[in-house]
């Protein structure tokens, strides 16, 4: 604190204000504006001086001359943010010095920056790893969480138009402001959300507005829910052969194994045993403890099996308004479900994303995969091991 009053923006300004000190913190700033005053450009003042401030600032400018105090370690983006959060927002790359650099370079003091913008370019989530700036930081995840509210809404919509046309009832938005406190939410677009995020269905706020209408999907779900109980007994849940009976089971999460997949065990003292895809990049660290592994595999035709289980994939996307309600409708189509979605990043024509899928076993997340890649808006999709 103390270098900063002696040093900072408010002893430059006193010294702008005429103030009559002569003492050396002054020393700096006066041979730093003389150099400016006498230099026809910014290029000609980077050639005649370089900053030698605080090491824990940088000092940049843009083509105009116009100076940038950032912290240490900042890159192109946090001089954008630093600038205009809408700045920020759209810029694809910089030149540092008259050179085009990738936007995560590291600035260094004197360095002149020149941003080069898009209007059809949004904030990476990536780029949260690299900057450094409280001003950058806040700016991207706000606008990641409002992209992923706005996907969620869209979809969610969707999927209640659809509910409502295969009962062969009229939606009108207006009606679902009766059933909002049900839900606890207070606007019908935080409503929508609920249904992309999975969180509720388009059934049950039809059932919510209809209530002695019941849907007929609703009916149909719970009368196959019914017979399966009757005839499948218990087949329904999966059960895994080669435990120690009682044992806490649980699904890793980093390679959703599913009944179908070829696995193994991990025991961990007071956890129980872990189930892992025996391809799961996980267990390398679990070579030098053989002791933990267990021989294990699914007990019975896993086709007959009920209870859902959680497969991820991992998919490349054309980034179209309508993208979200295609692959919904695909995948309904196999009678799976949506429980989570991620967009890891996206640009102006594809969209990465991780989707959660509900499926019974390996073969039904197989025909979901299937679908999606006989979608032209589908680029890539394969099962996320990771």
């Amino acid at each position: 604190m103390h270098s900063v009053a002696e040093y900072g923006v408010a002893a430059h300004w006193e010294y702008k204000q005429g103030a009559h000190t002569d003492g050396k913190q002054f020393r700096w700033m006066r041979e730093l504006l003389d150099i400016l005053d006498q230099a026809s450009d910014p290029e000609e003042f980077l050639e005649n001086t370089k900053l030698a401030m605080y090491d824990d600032q940088v000092f940049c400018f843009t083509p105009k001359g116009d100076l940038v105090c950032l912290p240490k370690n900042a890159t192109s983006v946090d001089f954008a943010y630093d600038l205009h959060s809408g700045l920020g927002n759209r810029v694809v790359g910089a030149k540092i010095n008259g050179q085009l650099k990738p936007l995560r370079t590291v600035l260094n003091n004197g360095d002149q920056v020149e941003l080069l913008t898009s209007k059809v370019q949004n904030p990476s989530p990536e780029w949260e790893r690299f900057v450094v700036t409280a001003k950058a930081k806040s700016a991207i995840k706000r606008f990641v969480r409002e992209q992923k509210r706005n996907q969620y809404m869209e979809l969610g919509k969707q999927i209640i138009q659809k509910t409502f046309k295969n009962e062969g009832q009229q939606f009108e938005e207006e009606m679902l402001s009766r059933i909002l406190n049900n839900y606890k939410v207070g606007q019908i677009e935080d409503l929508y959300v609920k249904v992309g995020e999975g969180i509720n269905t388009g059934t049950e706020i039809f059932d919510s507005l209809f209530p002695n209408n019941r849907s007929t999907l609703g009916k149909v779900i719970r009368s196959f829910t019914s017979n399966k109980k009757k005839k499948s007994g218990s087949s329904e849940k999966v059960v895994i052969k080669g435990l120690i009976p009682g044992i806490v089971i649980n699904y890793a999460k980093c390679c959703h194994p599913l009944p179908g997949d070829k696995i193994v065990g991990i025991i961990t003292t007071g956890k129980g045993v872990t189930i892992h895809t025996a391809d799961c990049k996980m267990l390398k660290s679990y070579k030098n403890e053989p002791e933990r592994w267990m021989d294990v595999d699914w007990e019975g035709d896993v086709t007959e099996l009920q209870e859902q289980l959680t497969g991820r994939l991992k998919l490349i996307v054309a980034n179209t308004p309508d993208i979200l309600g295609v692959l919904s409708a695909l995948i309904a189509k196999t009678d799976a479900t949506i429980t989570n979605m991620n967009i890891i990043s996206r640009v102006a024509g594809y969209m990465e994303l991780t989707l959660d899928i509900e499926v019974t076993n390996a073969n039904q997340l197989n025909e979901v995969i299937a679908l999606l890649r006989s979608s032209p808006s589908v680029s890539s999709v394969k099962r996320n091991n990771e």
